[in-house]
């Protein structure tokens, strides 16, 4: 035996030895794009870069740190960033967001890793520097993995937990070589790390947050800062990577701004001024409503709808289970069920929405309209004996009220529900067995949650619920969420095409007491963290859908959010010195390849 295992040691070994430098990397497959690729499909080449973009957000920062809990919701915006782009700071490799999870080279030029995933090397492009002109080397990126491991924030901070050696190879190359915890979307995680300079970055201070201008390796520079109303960058005419393929027909402003306003209403007013130049909007109402100022009717203003080839993913009012009045999944439901959403999406929004009835609605990943099969019952094993035959049919939907507000058959499923779980009503109130009138606060955070909340409130009260409504600011309401210290909160779960290490920050067992983490719902089920760890470890495609829609079974039958609406639209009204690509790609609209129309 201790021949063949060594013998089976040797071969790994020359594995590795052999692996081959590519390209780029894709979660299942390969990549779309060949190692011949010039630029991604989505982008502009021959555009030229110059003029600036302002843009406005509601908040406020106190930081320039994005890896570190204190910093996790009020850094500037920018400095770290999905939306905007990663102005500052970059990772290993850069993802396409033309196909479902791939990514091609960026600070590393190459990768490498074998069949099995067992480890990847990530070779370092030589030409890559920081914004002081040193060199980005393995060093940084040792360094950065493990700063962001003892003092970063999830899920920085355990992304070593699945690595069993971290090793420099040769001048410019790091190989990680994985343990038993990783899975195969492992290195692809690894590679969306942010690297840091370690020449530039005191550890002891690291975790405090800070507005001292750091030292990055990203497209711009900050250029100046007034704490908590606005940032300005300045592209780098000396940016090492302008011309790799990864990043041709990005960046193409000469300025980035970003300001911050208390309210969404003074952020439109500034828009309609011409002091921001983008609004996406996500109101239904403000959409059809709102747009009828003088730019919009002479043409410099124009209002686009995109459509993205996503999952519905999932907004809604989520229960906090940490609390004991949420223990019972039976409450849960009876309270989703008292939610009357036809009422709400006739007089709030015109009707211009959809139920969301899963996560993962609208695609093959999702549970709703497609039964379990074999593949995926045998994946669920007795888990499938606590769900629901009709979930487990695909079948399972919210029931559609008379839209009155006050529908008698609705509120009487929901009032059976509780009676389940202990709960009569009373003298006019809904009270458990010891006479205490069932009681909770939702925090809402802008007025169009307000709204929605006034409306559960009141159909809440039909049945001698008291729900109470607590709408606070920003900061406060970033602090609560990072501290858990709600009873209900509204919030969106978004959905992609290849779901994978974020599951674990949002429901996995090991995140619901974790700071800063994103399980708001509080959840800690062995059954959903088989799901995740199935999801993420699944080689074939077939596999991964089994995976995914059985964990969306599994999230739909604990009852942890109210759920609310979807669009499948993405709308956003520009101003035309704003210019765009005419292809969309399949995640839908990407700011960091517009540019500026005047400077063309």
């Amino acid at each position: 035996m201790r021949r063949i295992a060594l013998s089976l040691l040797f071969l790994a070994q020359c594995s590795l030895a052999h692996a081959e430098p590519v390209h780029g990397i894709a979660m299942h497959g390969e990549p779309a794009l060949g190692a011949d690729y010039t630029h991604f499909p989505y982008v502009n080449p021959e555009v030229k870069k110059g003029g600036r973009i302002n843009y406005g957000v509601v908040g406020t920062f106190d930081s320039l740190n994005s890896f570190v809990l204190k910093g996790m919701r009020t850094t500037a915006r920018g400095i770290w960033d999905p939306e905007y782009g990663n102005l500052f700071y970059e990772s290993l490799m850069s993802r396409s967001s033309d196909e479902p999870f791939s990514l091609y080279g960026l600070l590393a030029e190459t990768v490498e890793w074998d069949e099995d995933r067992t480890f990847i090397q990530f070779n370092l492009n030589p030409k890559a520097r920081w914004h002081d002109g040193k060199p980005v080397t393995a060093d940084d990126v040792i360094f950065s993995f493990n700063l962001l491991q003892e003092k970063g924030r999830p899920p920085y901070n355990k992304r070593l937990a699945v690595v069993e050696k971290m090793e420099k190879v040769g001048d410019n190359s790091v190989r990680f070589t994985f343990n038993d915890k990783a899975n195969r979307e492992t290195p692809l995680i690894l590679a969306m790390s942010p690297i840091l300079p370690q020449h530039a970055v005191d550890p002891a201070k690291f975790d405090q947050t800070s507005l001292e201008i750091p030292v990055g390796s990203g497209p711009y520079k900050i250029k100046s800062i007034k704490p908590g109303e606005k940032i300005v960058y300045a592209r780098d005419p000396d940016y090492w990577g302008k011309d790799i393929p990864a990043k041709v027909g990005f960046d193409n402003y000469d300025e980035i701004s970003v300001t911050y306003f208390l309210q969404d209403s003074t952020l439109f007013e500034a828009f309609k001024k011409g002091d921001v130049d983008v609004y996406p909007d996500g109101d239904s109402g403000h959409w059809e409503r709102a747009y009828d100022f003088p730019a919009v009717k002479n043409g410099d203003v124009v209002r686009e709808v995109f459509q993205p080839g996503l999952p519905s993913g999932m907004l809604g009012f989520v229960f906090n289970t940490r609390r004991p009045i949420f223990a019972d999944a039976k409450v849960r439901e009876a309270l989703s069920l008292a939610f009357d959403f036809e009422w709400v999406n006739k007089n709030l929004y015109g009707g211009a929405f959809k139920r969301s009835q899963s996560f993962w609605q609208n695609s093959t990943l999702g549970a709703f309209g497609n039964a379990a099969d074999e593949r995926e019952l045998a994946l669920l094993g007795p888990a499938k004996d606590r769900i629901a035959p009709e979930i487990l049919a695909g079948t399972y939907a919210m029931p559609v009220s008379d839209g009155s507000g006050a529908d008698r058959k609705v509120l009487r499923q929901a009032v059976s529900l509780l009676a389940e779980a202990g709960y009569a009503i009373k003298g006019g109130k809904m009270v458990d067995n010891t006479g205490k009138q069932l009681t909770f606060e939702v925090m809402t955070q802008n007025e169009g949650q307000e709204k929605m909340a006034i409306a559960y409130q009141r159909a809440l009260a039909l049945i001698g619920i008291q729900m109470s409504i607590r709408t606070v600011d920003d900061a406060q309401y970033q602090a609560r969420s990072n501290s858990f210290d709600y009873d209900m909160i509204v919030k969106a779960y978004t959905s992609s095409l290849s779901p994978g290490a974020e599951q674990f920050n949002r429901w996995e067992s090991s995140s619901r007491d974790a700071q800063g983490s994103f399980n708001y719902a509080g959840v800690a089920d062995p059954d959903i963290d088989r799901m995740i760890e199935a999801l993420a470890s699944a080689r074939s495609l077939e596999d991964f859908q089994a995976a995914v829609r059985a964990y969306d079974r599994l999230l739909v039958a604990g009852h942890y959010v109210v759920p609310l609406y979807h669009i499948g639209e993405q709308w956003v009204a520009r101003w035309t010195h704003i210019g765009r690509p005419e292809k969309s790609p399949l995640y839908g609209y990407q700011l960091p390849v517009w540019w500026d129309a005047r400077a063309q």
